[in-house]
């Protein structure tokens, strides 16, 4: 075993060659960082070794990599390649020009997991590799992190090496997977499959699906159960996989799709239409019961009061408001990094708690440390960036003076590029890079949606709330909080808006721009179609700053929300650095700039800096 030098235990988890790549760092069980590749390389969802992750995370732990303890991969290839195996003979020859694609892929690289390892550890680390199973990783990354001392566990996703969807029991510092449903039947790929139907990209086009669905009526879900997925009452199911290719194919679903579903798939990019709308409500729709059928008999078999969740299914935040609201626990908790990206942080939880056996004490908090787990600037920095692009800028000494000044811009209906402290670990922005504004602005959402994001204007917006204030707001349990955005609440029906028949009328309108702006509470900006909000809630031990902004912002406004969505424009990953940040402002209509203590507006900005925003999308893919 390689000696880092302290007598500590330092463990890398690694995940990668799939869909975001990411590395974690554990020392002596504590989670010192973590962060996907994307975030270094700018290409979304990049599925390349994380070799810039893997750097950033021995820098932050203060170590070389021969001084690691143990490197742990988050699944098992030889099982997953013999999946592969398996099913293309099954199929043969249907799937041949899909496995002739694969093939050179796994030749290359995904059979020789260690090689690689070894070789993006520039040849330094000559330890054990330890290889965790896909779902045990996706286990170990929602209980490990828990506030439970005891907790029925949940994972879906699309595929791991042959499971979809597991369950379990953790206890203490060990973990026990029970039962398993197996490929091809998934609801990830169910889910999958349909974003793959009504025109978007699958493994990052899920989320538009979700917020798609409240604009529709389920009126296909009856047909969906009836035909595609058999769902027993204990919450287990089997696939009709007789409308279903992605076993053997390129694409999701096969000529019956179109014939029981009104047609063929939608094109991307073209218009949406009503059916798209109910497609989406009836899937999301047949999602929600799965998964509440399946926590029920989770806590009957297990008698736990406590749930966790990881895996791509568990970021359908619709579906765990409903679990927390109509299930039979107390409370549950989410892995923020749900998908193939919290794996690496679950894989080295795996192996410090459950192969090596240290302990494992639940506090009633979370270890998880706000998500907050990627890299830092100084102030110093940013002025640096500012200063070589030319750039106009303000630097406060104190942060009353900051927040007074972001808070009124705020107030005045700005749009604000936040960039503070540590990068968050996972696909939500949680008030380190965000963009950020006025709820109660009723032009709010199509602003940042078209002029910020350049996304499709029906996507909605999350709300930050104090912690303190969220049952004042929406329908939520003093009692519970939600500081990863992983739940969808209600808003309160004394903060609605009574439509006019105009607007009611207009919310009927098949042309999704003008559902959009019929305001539906006093916080339009971030309340849906259906009532609905992405809650995050705020406090100042995990947010610090973020939550002294927030109520800079109530105690000029009385109003405790603010809109919060990802710092990026669509196609692009999350920004880390402070290059990042101001590339995205200056080529949006973003109105100001925070960078840590470093404030620009851009109105102040030379005309040189001004460039055209599609240069800008043109190097990112739109998906």
């Amino acid at each position: 075993m390689a000696a880092n030098g302290s007598g500590s235990k330092v463990i890398l988890g690694v995940s990668a060659f799939y869909h975001d790549s990411a590395a974690a760092i554990v020392k002596d069980g504590v989670i010192i960082a973590a962060a996907q590749e994307e975030r270094f390389t700018r290409k979304r969802h990049d599925q390349a070794f994380p070799k810039h992750a893997i750097e950033y995370c021995l820098k932050e732990a203060g170590i070389s990599a021969e001084q690691l303890s143990y490197v742990c991969f988050y699944d098992k290839p030889l099982k997953k390649f013999d999946r592969i195996l398996e099913t293309y003979f099954a199929y043969a020859p249907s799937g041949f020009g899909s496995f002739r694609r694969a093939l050179p892929i796994w030749l290359k690289e995904k059979l020789f997991v260690p090689r690689e390892i070894k070789k993006g550890l520039d040849k330094r680390y000559q330890g054990p590799i330890v290889f965790c199973d896909h779902h045990e990783s996706h286990a170990a990354s929602a209980f490990f992190p828990s506030p439970y001392e005891r907790a029925a566990i949940l994972t879906s996703d699309g595929v791991g090496e042959w499971a979809t969807t597991t369950w379990g029991v953790g206890e203490g510092n060990k973990i026990r997977i029970e039962k398993a449903i197996s490929f091809p039947h998934s609801l990830g790929l169910l889910y999958s499959a349909f974003t793959y139907f009504t025109g978007f990209k699958v493994n990052s086009g899920e989320y538009k699906l979700m917020g798609l669905a409240p604009y529709g009526e389920p009126v296909y879900a009856d047909i969906i159960k009836k035909e595609l997925i058999d769902i027993k009452p204990d919450g287990s199911y089997r696939m009709n996989m007789k409308y279903f290719t992605y076993p053997d194919g390129l694409r999701m679903t096969g000529d019956g799709f179109a014939k029981i579903f009104d047609g063929p798939a939608r094109r991307p990019e073209s218009q949406i239409t009503k059916r798209e709308m109910d497609l989406a409500a009836s899937i999301q729709a047949v999602t929600e019961e799965v998964m509440l059928l399946t926590a029920r008999h989770i806590q009957k078999v297990t008698n736990t009061k406590y749930l966790v969740l990881a895996g791509g299914v568990a970021l359908n935040c619709v579906a765990n408001g409903k679990l927390l609201r109509e299930g039979p626990f107390d409370d549950i908790w989410i892995q923020p990094a749900a998908g193939d990206a919290g794996g690496a942080l679950g894989a080295a939880l795996f192996c410090w708690h459950q192969l090596l056996e240290n302990d494992r004490k639940a506090t009633g908090k979370d270890v998880q440390r706000g998500s907050l787990l990627g890299p830092k600037y100084t102030t110093a920095e940013c002025k640096a960036v500012c200063d070589a692009k030319g750039a106009k800028y303000k630097v406060f000494d104190r942060e009353e003076a900051l927040l007074d000044f972001v808070s009124n811009q705020m107030a005045d209906g700005k749009v604000i590029g936040w960039m503070h402290g540590r990068m968050e670990y996972g696909p939500r922005a949680l008030g380190a890079r965000s963009i950020i504004g006025d709820p109660r602005n009723v032009k709010m959402q199509s602003i940042m949606n078209l002029r910020i994001k350049f996304r499709e204007s029906f996507r909605p917006f999350a709300p930050c709330v104090l912690r303190e204030k969220a049952h004042e707001f929406f329908e939520m349990d003093p009692k519970h909080e939600n500081p990863y955005m992983l739940l969808v609440a209600p808003v309160l029906e004394k903060h609605r808006t009574k439509l006019t028949a105009e607007e009611i009328k207009m919310m009927k309108d098949p042309d999704l721009t003008k559902r959009v702006n019929v305001p539906r509470s006093s916080l339009p900006a971030i309340t849906h179609v259906d009532y609905s909000a992405r809650v995050q809630t705020v406090d100042e031990e995990r947010h610090g700053r973020y939550y002294r902004l927030m109520k800079a912002f109530e105690q000029k406004t009385g109003c405790p929300v603010i809109v919060n969505t990802s710092f990026n424009v669509r196609g692009e990953p999350i920004v880390m650095t402070p290059e990042h940040a101001f590339n995205c402002f200056i080529h949006t209509d973003m109105d100001v700039l925070v960078l840590e203590d470093v404030v620009l507006l851009k109105s102040e900005q030379p005309k040189d800096l001004q460039v055209d925003h599609a240069q800008y999308l043109s190097n990112f893919s739109l998906d």
